[in-house]
């Protein structure tokens, strides 16, 4: 519920011990009918509390505990870092609440590209990409001709779209660094949005092109080619052949049309990016609904940033079968050793940002993050770029805490849009699976006009707001993957974001 008083709001649950400032409260400020008022000063986003605790007391937000009281707490203080700790794992929570049945939702329809598995893309692309950075330059140079003066020619072609990252050399051959960016690019290349795609290499790379070939079993052809700069006499001679092949691809691709297809064919990966204390409230719980949405209707959305759900993932674990179970318990346990004695956040350690916009712990954070699941049984989990293959409805797929790398391995799973809720405002875009971003807040919306595409902000008037909103979102979902711009891709935020997991070792 929302409480306003003093045109100075603030955002509680039922049984909750704090409140949540709306906007800035000035010292005084009433924001109880009984007349509870704020001890000092209070920044929107941050907590507020309900009634006196002593140290020691859990700290209950939102309908979950979020931590536990290190001094004592007056009634109207802040609660924040000076006197809230999470030194404790997170009680077995969840998220799930009843599903909302979509109306006709066997109706619900966009119009997309069908490619010949069957697969249904919501853009056309050509992609030039590269197995290791030695080809970047060549690989962009080759894509950057094709403008969008050059490509009024081809009105069917969204893009040509170098992906440029940073690894493919000076690592391990064999193993989960290597694999994961096989993984990563074979999934760009198959990706239903994308209708063909030059690879290109310096020749020498530890990532070998032809070992990349045979191990992800791609076979060059008339949408796959082939450029290695050693062999065809250097950086100018491989652009003219890439290009040369780009423009031998751009008449068939341009033959590609849409058609209108069930949102059963929609595959959305689901994003937080700089979350805040009224994330929870807002964008968090809208982006569940709009997941709901999805899978009601026969379609599939992709969960992931890992360690922004462990402590917190009992909520995902109860809607899973034992398999699906086991396989997400491996993914917590490796992510836990990993981390262990490391400066991270699943040490505690949150960045300065997160406590400065009211995000005071680990578990508050994962908490809040809880409603952006939905209330659908997790149907399977998949590892960092694994292809998706059957599954359908909502699935997890391992990936870091980190915008660009968490969307470029939702992307080479399979997703065919993003779909990113944001509090303070991130400048993410992605290619060639577009991102539909929503702010946590009108502030944020109206400061950011230029990359936010909904305003998330009026869900803090209820439940009702919050499906009235996510009616909205997924209304702007199905006309994006339609093939409406979204405002990233208007304001081309959408190459640089192609980051494929370094994990491992380098040498």
């Amino acid at each position: 519920m929302t409480v306003a008083l003093d045109a100075a709001p603030v955002s509680c649950r039922d049984g909750d011990n704090v409140a949540v400032a709306v906007d800035d409260l000035s010292e005084g400020t009433s924001i109880t009918p009984e007349g509870l008022r704020v001890a000092t000063a209070v920044p929107g986003g941050h907590k507020i509390a309900l009634t006196d605790m002593a140290e020691g007391a859990a700290v209950k937000k939102n309908g979950h505990i979020i931590g536990w009281t290190i001094a004592p707490i007056a009634a109207g203080e802040i609660v924040h870092i000076e006197n809230m700790a999470a030194n404790r794992k997170l009680p077995e929570i969840s998220a799930s609440r009843a599903l909302n049945p979509v109306p006709d939702a066997d109706h619900v329809s966009f119009s997309g590209f069908r490619r010949a598995d069957g697969r249904i893309g919501t853009r056309n692309i050509i992609a030039v990409l590269i197995v290791g950075n030695c080809a970047a330059t060549a690989a962009r140079q080759a894509a950057d001709l094709f403008d969008e003066e050059t490509l009024e020619a081809y009105p069917n072609v969204d893009a040509v779209v170098p992906f440029i990252h940073a690894i493919g050399c000076g690592m391990e051959m064999t193993g989960e660094p290597m694999d994961l960016l096989r993984r990563t690019l074979s999934g760009y290349v198959r990706h239903p949005n994308v209708f063909g795609a030059v690879v290109m290499a310096l020749g020498c790379e530890r990532n070998n092109l032809g070992v990349f070939l045979e191990e992800e079993k791609l076979e060059v052809g008339e949408r796959l080619k082939t450029v290695t700069l050693q062999d065809v006499g250097g950086v100018a001679k491989a652009v003219e052949t890439a290009r040369g092949y780009i423009e031998e691809m751009l008449p068939e691709a341009n033959k590609c049309v849409r058609e209108t297809v069930s949102a059963e064919n929609l595959v959305v990966g689901l994003q937080s990016s700089t979350a805040d204390g009224l994330s929870g409230l807002t964008v968090n719980p809208v982006m569940g609904r709009v997941a709901d949405l999805i899978v009601a209707s026969g379609g599939t959305v992709i969960l992931s940033e890992t360690p922004e759900i462990i402590g917190c993932e009992a909520g995902l674990r109860d809607r899973a079968e034992p398999g699906t179970k086991a396989a997400l318990d491996d993914i917590m346990d490796e992510w836990q050793e990993r981390s262990r004695g490391r400066d991270t956040v699943l040490a505690g350690r949150l960045p300065r940002s997160a406590a400065k916009h009211g995000v005071t712990t680990l578990l508050e954070r994962g908490a809040d993050a809880l409603a952006k699941q939905g209330s659908s049984p997790l149907s399977a989990v998949r590892r960092y770029a694994q292809p998706l293959g059957a599954a359908k409805g909502l699935v997890f797929m391992d990936s870091p805490d980190f915008d660009p790398v968490s969307i470029t391995g939702q992307i080479a799973t399979g997703a065919t849009m993003i779909l990113m809720g944001t509090a303070t405002g991130s400048v993410a875009g992605s290619m060639p699976s577009p991102t539909l971003k929503l702010s946590s807040t009108t502030h944020l919306f109206e400061h950011r006009s230029a990359e936010m595409d909904i305003d998330c902000g009026p869900a803090l008037a209820g439940q009702e707001a919050v499906d009235d909103i996510a009616q909205t979102v997924f209304a702007a979902l199905l006309e994006a993957a339609s093939g409406k711009q979204t405002k990233s891709e208007y304001e081309t935020m959408r190459e640089t974001e192609f980051v494929p997991w370094s994990i491992g070792v380098l040498a």
